[in-house]
């Protein structure tokens, strides 16, 4: 891929993943790095977090940022390792985390994702919160390697197990485990400090969500490391705290609608003003779309006339 068709494919990447995107200057983004043990790490810089597995022969990655943030994300990694990035795996199909894959597939990485990523990413999506339209990306921005229900990577020394949490996030969400360094990434079906996105218009559900929780509360123990979607490190007592609000949330908009409101009158009754919106500090559009995203994924469908 030339600059020009970088530069192009870049575009997409922003109309994929909202205006906060348009909004960043990636030049003055920092790539901060963060050493989990067992060569294993985690890199934030803009968009969801990565994750990095150094084995002896090769790097298994999870999540590659915004396309512009390429150049970076790779000088970061190659000074851990000067082995080659064997694996990209992408969480879920959103610009954040798939910006990277064509230029990350171009070095040499095989992309690896669910099934449905692969179809969101050639179909593209429309948001359920403002209608904008999600483009497709190209092609060389796909996964050229997807599973259905769980798969295994390996490089020397390194063993990455992925497994799909259904309908939660999106309807193509992984999870990886590391297990000999006690790692979980869960890409956005766990944020810290702000509300998790449902992306209802392609299947994600509150009740999926906290399913996908349950599934990692399982899975850890009290030394396992959490790294989420977006956010700093997370751990399993934080996790059930974590769960604890999304079942809380879910019954408070399942009650509302069974009390027959809308969706604008779930959002003037401000249910979660008291306390969640105050302990994430979220503002009134956040909180609203918090509201929005519970309200879609739980309503019954229309009836047909």
């Amino acid at each position: 891929m030339n600059r020009y068709a970088a530069a192009a494919f870049a575009a997409v990447v922003f109309a994929a993943s909202g205006a906060w995107a348009q909004r960043t200057d990636f030049s003055e983004v920092d790539e901060k790095v963060a050493d989990l043990g067992h060569n294993t790490y985690r890199i934030e810089g803009a968009g969801g977090n990565t994750t990095v597995a150094v084995g002896t022969d090769g790097i298994i990655m999870v999540d590659g940022q915004f396309a512009p943030l390429h150049d970076k994300l790779k000088e970061a990694i190659a000074k851990l390792s000067d082995k080659p990035i064997k694996y990209l795996i992408n969480t879920h199909y959103h610009g954040d985390h798939t910006g990277g894959n064509a230029l990350f597939a171009k070095d040499g990485a095989t992309v690896v994702a669910h099934e449905n990523v692969k179809k969101r990413l050639s179909e593209g999506a429309t948001n359920g919160l403002t209608g904008a339209k999600v483009p497709p990306v190209p092609q060389e921005a796909w996964p050229t390697k997807t599973y259905k229900s769980s798969m295994t990577l390996k490089v020397k020394g390194r063993t990455a197990q992925l497994a799909h949490v259904a309908r939660a996030h999106t309807d193509g969400d992984t999870y990886v485990y590391f297990k000999n360094a006690n790692v979980i990434s869960t890409g956005d079906t766990v944020t810290v400090g702000r509300y998790p996105n449902i992306d209802f218009t392609v299947g994600g559900s509150i009740t999926g969500l906290i399913a996908a929780v349950d599934t990692y509360l399982k899975l850890a123990d009290d030394s396992t490391m959490i790294v989420p979607g977006h956010g700093p490190m997370t751990n399993k007592a934080e996790l059930k705290e974590y769960r604890a609000m999304l079942v809380t949330a879910r019954d408070r908009i399942a009650q509302l609608i069974k009390d027959g409101k809308s969706e604008q009158e779930a959002v003037v009754a401000k249910p979660f003003a008291d306390d969640f919106d105050k302990k994430v500090n979220a503002n009134e559009r956040q909180s609203s779309n918090f509201v929005r995203v519970i309200y879609n994924s739980l309503k019954p469908p229309a009836k047909k006339s």
